[in-house]
């Protein structure tokens, strides 16, 4: 038997009305988001299942919502199946999703971080200095130095996404993305899509965020981790309680390694890739990265029941 690995999404996948239908379906589920009402002294579960779009759309709501969806659909799959995955991952805010999972944070520590994480990346940059684009269709090394001989002080851009081959996201000053796409278009990119996001996100631009971030993770409670974490940083798997807690800190300021970490997986024996949470973006980068490998989807009761009789099955 293969390798099992569970992945959670990130910013970008949330849409009105995720989670409702788990809610409505699994007592479990429903009591995620009534915790994260409670922790958070707001109506999440509303602004999860009914919007507005634009305060869903907002990072430090849009964070914590997308948390609280993936944690809501993970304890409906605990209740029907007994599985400790091989491997879990979340792509950047994911993370924090993925170590709730394993143990290592609690869903009440993750989520009122996560709520303070997505304030802190909104305040670190004044509106409108910073931006976020991405490229398709060029190589990495390519990549890496049109950014390189672009950023200058005052004038930044990173490559901050490796999503997979041919979409890499790149971030900083908003100039100096615009130069940097212009450069990536004459270096061969197919496309440069800018980003409808709030701010310069996993650049070098985020540190103020990641500084603060710091105070809130030291007085919080961390755990090793039950299983190996893949990090969004090394892109290699980590389980011991400081180095995650050290890790946490440099994610927001240090570009998201997500090929790298489905790689790293992947050599390790994964053959089964399981997303959880609201949409299917990761495994669509998944599939980009390995064609053949299996990916399963859980957002709602009816691909719940698809994945449990799919492990199941694997016994």
């Amino acid at each position: 038997m293969g390798k099992i690995a569970f992945i959670f999404p990130g910013q970008g996948s949330q849409q009105v009305g995720m989670g409702k239908e788990i809610a409505a379906f699994s007592s479990s589920a429903r009591e995620v988001f009534e915790e994260a009402d409670r922790v958070l002294g707001v109506s999440l579960s509303g602004l999860c299942f009914g919007g507005p779009e634009e305060e869903l759309r907002l990072t430090a709501n849009t964070q914590p919502a997308i948390l609280t969806t993936s944690i809501a659909l993970w304890r409906a799959l605990t209740d029907e199946v007994h599985i400790r995955p091989d491997f879990v991952a979340g792509h950047s805010l994911g993370e924090y999703s993925a170590l709730v999972a394993t143990g290592a944070l609690t869903f009440k520590d993750a989520v009122a971080t996560v709520r303070k994480r997505g304030m802190y990346m909104e305040e670190a940059v004044s509106a409108g200095v910073g931006a976020m684009s991405a490229v398709l269709n060029l190589d990495r090394d390519k990549l890496d130095e049109v950014c390189a001989s672009v950023s200058r002080e005052g004038h930044v851009v990173e490559p901050a996404n490796y999503n997979c081959p041919g979409q890499i996201v790149i971030s900083g000053h908003a100039k100096a993305v615009e130069e940097a796409g212009e450069k990536a278009r004459e270096a061969g990119a197919r496309r440069v899509v800018p980003l409808p996001v709030s701010g310069p996100f996993h650049s070098s631009l985020m540190k103020p965020a990641a500084d603060r971030l710091e105070k809130v993770l030291s007085g919080i409670d961390i755990r090793d981790a039950d299983s190996p974490v893949v990090s969004n940083v090394t892109a290699r798997a980590v389980t011991e309680a400081g180095e995650i807690r050290r890790l946490l800190v440099e994610q927001v300021a240090s570009p998201v390694r997500w090929e790298d970490s489905v790689r790293f997986m992947l050599n390790e024996g994964v053959d089964l890739f399981i997303e959880i949470g609201a949409g299917t973006v990761l495994s669509g980068l998944v599939k980009k990265v390995d064609r053949k490998v299996k990916t399963l989807n859980i957002q709602d009761s009816a691909s719940l029941a698809k994945a449990v009789e799919e492990l199941k099955s694997l016994g």
